[in-house]
């Protein structure tokens, strides 16, 4: 049995796009035993996956160095066939190449690229969406179809919030890890205000996203808001978004968990723009920008803790009408 470990342990949404390679490497080989590799926190989104053997989880944060030496040991002990890397960085680096692998497959600017028996290039400038550069790895062992992402909410997920989805809602996913990608707060209780009254407005997050959540309630005037940041799994959250009238997000990891179950999506792009790559890929995906041409934008390619130049236009100048206007679409 052919048995292929992928690694990513990068941010939620990047362990998301990478699951479309889950799904293109079971369709080539059906028989074989598929393992994934994800830094500790981002196993949830892999729980009862139907085409994974294991889930291996690497803890960053505690005793890091000895736990990346303690994953080798088991790696290695695991004899894989195939390896394929999709992070950039020494760490997974160093496991890739001396896994023990017949064959180790990467990108070219992970420093220990030249030990890997396949290295690809990654090219930020091409305006390919991240899911076509990640299938570049093992185009040489699938074919150079494009794969969506997919997650796999499961049965518990959808009893979870079974109870709210009787009502017509959208989701809303205020927050962000980098400030000049998170739509500003006044902003979103602007949008929540002038939204129609027929909707509940459900606000997802993670446990360390609760005080935003909490900011926009206590400032809206609109009494259909309901808090499940913190409250829900990463699979319960993504359950409640798949029947969504609709879901707006940041340029962040929620944009990509509609892709995955392919539910529709409003994506606003403040300071970094769609072709990075990471543009949504549901069938109904709409792209929110400002209108202004900005000479500033984009200013980065992940995102800032502050517009650097302090006036934040790419957030400001958007328009609530243009978020509105996706809703009835």
């Amino acid at each position: 049995m052919q048995k292929i470990l992928v690694i990513q342990t990068a941010f939620t949404g990047d362990v998301v796009l990478a699951t479309a390679l889950l799904e293109k490497l079971h369709w080539f080989y059906p028989g074989a035993q598929l393992d994934f590799l994800v830094r500790k926190g981002n196993e949830g989104l892999l729980k009862n996956h139907p085409f994974l053997h294991e889930v291996l989880v690497w803890n960053k944060k505690e005793n890091k160095k000895k736990n990346l030496l303690l994953l080798l040991k088991k790696i290695r002990k695991e004899k894989y066939d195939t390896v394929v890397n999709l992070q950039r960085f020494a760490s997974t680096g160093m496991l890739t190449a001396f896994s023990g692998a017949k064959e180790k497959i990467g990108f070219d600017k992970n420093p220990f690229s030249f030990l890997f028996t396949k290295k690809i290039k990654h090219d930020l400038t091409n305006s390919k969406h991240e899911v076509e550069r990640n299938n570049e790895l093992i185009q040489h062992l699938t074919d150079d179809s494009f794969t969506k992402p997919r997650l796999y909410p499961f049965v518990n997920d959808y009893n979870e919030i079974e109870k709210y989805t009787s009502q017509p809602y959208v989701c809303m996913m205020p927050a962000s890890v980098w400030f000049t990608k998170q739509y500003p707060v006044d902003k979103w209780i602007d949008l929540i205000n002038n939204f129609p009254s027929a909707y509940h407005i459900f606000l997802l997050g993670g446990k360390e996203d609760e005080d935003i959540c909490k900011k926009i309630k206590e400032n809206s005037s609109n009494s259909k808001i309901e808090i499940f940041a913190g409250k829900l799994n990463f699979l319960s959250s993504v359950a409640l978004m798949k029947n969504a009238k609709m879901n707006y997000t940041n340029d962040s990891a929620p944009l990509h968990f509609a892709s995955a179950v392919d539910a529709p999506v409003t994506a606003i792009f403040c300071s970094t723009v769609p072709a990075f790559g990471f543009y949504p890929l549901s069938s109904k995906s709409f792209i929110v920008e400002t209108k202004e041409i900005l000479t500033c934008r984009p200013c980065s390619l992940h995102g800032l803790k502050a517009c650097p130049l302090g006036h934040f236009k790419c957030a400001y100048t958007i328009e609530t009408s243009q978020l509105l206007s996706t809703l009835s679409v």
